[in-house]
């Protein structure tokens, strides 16, 4: 991909440049000219001598060769041909704005493949269509139609909405936050989101990645690419469709499929990809980054004159991974000795409303200097003695050349914008409430503890491979979507994944002779794909402990359930071992998720699940790091470790059992979920006590 042609051409081409205002054309040829863009501009228009002052090209075949840039201001029905013209000149990258592709239905998405074809078939990077255009302020770029140009900063943004785009940029260049590299990727038919996060991820003008996705193509090459970048830049994301109403509006805006939101929380927490869940906070969240050190660990000091919001900061850094620092002696002694009697020398400090600037600059300046504070927060409230320009100087003064991260909430919006925008452009963030600043340090915190620690190492286990491709082909051979029970069984020791021991009876005969093998007692439980909850149906009878128990409980099941379920298969039960009492109940599985591949879940079974939806979830494949939190994240975890003279649930054993199952999903992409439930574990072992592998459609 040439995409150091798109933010460093040397010549750029606008194909369809209007000499009408208010006309697309005619705003993206103004935009580039006031960018002062300094490379050669073509404007490319038959009808006209000049535009703006620029002589016009008649014809794309009149254009120099190679070109490193052409902006496509034409409808959609002139794109293909244009771009095989252009392609002829060795066009490097190309930005169509034009809208009417994928988006509004099914000519259009023909349209959008052909341009797609015609552009990887000669090479050509394309942006779009449908998008807003590329920004550079490095080298002079407004290939948009958007109206302003930033500062220039060192922020990039890549965003699926031109529109968003549009409102970013303009609060952006409000808010005075200076900007490197601003794209719309539209509908994404050649450069995507992968793409642009390995340009971005080389450009020594970038140091914050942010980026707004409804969807993302290529899922695993993302998934590499976000890992290898995240660990030298932050990468702050927005995903667009995360609810069932989002997601129906972003079909309907860019024809994409969003996917499930639990898949993409997984990609980024596993990637280093920090969520943002707001435009709001993703924008604290790169203010904070772009201009501070990351904090060397958790411990936060706070300066105030206010001793309420001080409060309000250290509720908000017990909810976060961060601690209130405990300053040292040396510290207190030396404010005690400053500061006026009333105030409060420990952490939070607060210098007390009558505070003026010399007081905070003196104060942050020994606050700061304390080897237990790892970073601060400076809390301003207005008040009848407070300046708020003045304070903000006095902050600049005693943090400039700091290495530790200083943010500053000055609290409220009239009296203290003026100390607010002094702070912002001498490279100190500031928010209106400290809730905001603490969660960019938390933030940052985290950040810096990921780029610390070695890159994980994927976990990875062998299994017979031959026995689950025969297990998969008898399936098939019988016409079913569902391994059936022996054959699932089979698939799970092929990667010693713990089964209860378990045989199939199609007759009570059978069945009684399973459990002479088994020994009782012995579950009878129904086989059925068609059931997958077979406690709700009525179809499970446990700790069967007599010959007669289990032909009657054989009995009762397989009428009971053609009664219940005249439409489900029944071969018979399923007689297994009775589990020791005492075992809690969890499930496991995965389910393939159709951009990012086999997603696992875990959680206690039953009402923790099904109603609580305390469920977590990590993408194969996994790290020994992943299988833990993946046990450890859920809400319900600290039931597993022992409760009210309980002993500890085998926590090491689960975790074996993702790693076993994340293999088993990766090796065979057939089988398209798996839903192992309940799995039964105690203080010794963890079985699977039932089970359900579904393939896919052939």
């Amino acid at each position: 991909m040439h995409l150091d042609a798109l933010f460093s051409p040397k010549n750029v081409a606008v194909i369809g440049a209007s000499r009408t205002p208010g006309k697309i054309g005619h705003t993206i040829l103004k935009n580039m000219i006031e960018a002062g863009y300094a490379g050669e501009l073509f404007p490319v228009n038959p009808n006209a001598e000049s535009v703006l002052g620029l002589a016009a090209v008649k014809s794309v075949d009149d254009l120099p060769t190679p070109l490193d840039l052409a902006v496509l201001a034409v409808p959609r029905d002139q794109v293909p041909a244009s771009l095989k013209a252009l392609a002829k000149h060795h066009l490097r990258c190309a930005v169509v704005v034009s809208a009417g592709y994928r988006e509004s239905g099914r000519e259009g998405l023909k349209v959008e493949g052909e341009v797609a074809r015609i552009c990887r078939d000669h090479d050509i990077a394309l942006i779009g269509p449908n998008c807003l255009g590329v920004l550079s302020t490095t080298d002079g770029i407004n290939a948009s139609f958007a109206p302003g140009f930033p500062r220039r900063g060192n922020i990039a943004f890549f965003s699926q909405s031109g529109a968003l785009c549009a409102a970013i940029l303009d609060w952006a260049i409000g808010e005075s936050i200076g900007i490197s590299k601003f794209v719309s990727l539209g509908n994404k038919a050649v450069v995507d989101e992968t793409h642009m996060l390995y340009a971005l991820s080389q450009d020594p003008e970038t140091k914050v990645v942010l980026g707004y996705v409804e969807n993302v193509e290529h899922g695993e090459a993302f998934l590499r690419m976000a890992r290898k970048i995240s660990r030298d830049k932050p990468v702050i994301m927005l995903k667009g469709g995360s609810t069932p109403a989002g997601a129906k509006a972003a079909s309907a805006h860019t024809g994409s499929i969003t996917g499930s939101d639990p898949a993409y929380e997984a990609a980024f927490r596993q990637t280093g990809i920090l969520r943002a869940h707001t435009v709001s906070e993703m924008f604290d969240l790169a203010q904070a980054f772009s201009c501070q050190p990351l904090p060397q660990g958790p411990r936060l000091a706070v300066v105030t004159n206010a001793g309420g919001p001080a409060i309000l900061a250290a509720d908000a850094v017990g909810r976060s991974l961060l601690s209130m620092a405990a300053l040292t002696p040396q510290t207190v002694d030396t404010l005690k000795a400053d500061l006026p009697a009333a105030a409060s020398v420990y952490n939070p400090v607060d210098m007390m409303a009558s505070a003026d600037p010399e007081r905070l600059e003196r104060t942050l300046s020994v606050v700061l200097d304390d080897p237990m504070a790892d970073s601060v927060l400076v809390l301003v409230a207005p008040t009848a003695f407070t300046d708020p320009r003045a304070m903000a100087q006095a902050v600049v003064r005693a943090a400039t050349g700091s290495h530790k991260p200083v943010l500053c909430c000055f609290m409220g919006k009239a009296l203290m914008e003026d100390g607010a925008r002094l702070l912002k452009e001498s490279g100190f963030p500031c928010y209106p409430f400290p809730e905001q600043a603490v969660t960019c340090l938390e933030a940052m915190y985290r950040h810096g503890v990921r780029r610390s620690r070695p890159s994980p190492v994927m976990a990875s286990v062998e299994g017979r491979k031959d026995l689950v491709r025969k297990a998969i082909k008898e399936a098939r051979a019988l016409g079913m979507t569902d391994i059936p029970t022996e054959g699932a069984q089979a698939v799970l020791k092929a990667y010693d994944l713990p089964v209860a021991r378990a045989r199939l009876a199609r007759t009570s005969d059978e069945a009684l002779a399973a459990a002479a093998k088994l020994g009782y007692p012995v579950v009878c439980k129904v086989a059925s794909p068609q059931i997958a909850h077979k406690a709700d149906a009525g179809a499970v009878a446990l700790n069967v402990r007599t010959p007669e128990e289990l032909k009657a409980a054989f009995l009762e099941i397989t009428g009971h359930v053609k009664v219940l379920r005249p439409d489900a298969h029944v071969s018979g039960c399923i007689i297994q071992e009775q589990a020791p009492a005492g075992m809690k109940e969890v499930v496991m599985g995965f389910k393939r998720d159709d951009n990012f591949g086999p997603l696992l879940h875990f959680g206690l079974a039953g009402v923790y699940v099904d109603v609580l939806g305390d469920v977590s979830h990590r993408l194969a494949p996994i790290s020994m790091g992943d299988a833990r939190q993946l046990v450890r994240e859920i809400d319900a975890y600290m039931l597993l470790t022992g409760v009210r003279g309980e002993p500890p649930a085998n926590i090491e054993a689960l975790e074996d059992l993702a790693i076993r199952l994340s293999q088993l999903a990766l090796d065979f992409p057939e089988i398209y979920e798996a839903d192992l439930s309940p799995v039964l574990v105690n203080n010794e072992r963890a079985v699977i006590a039932d089970a359900r592998l579904m393939l896919l459609p052939r």
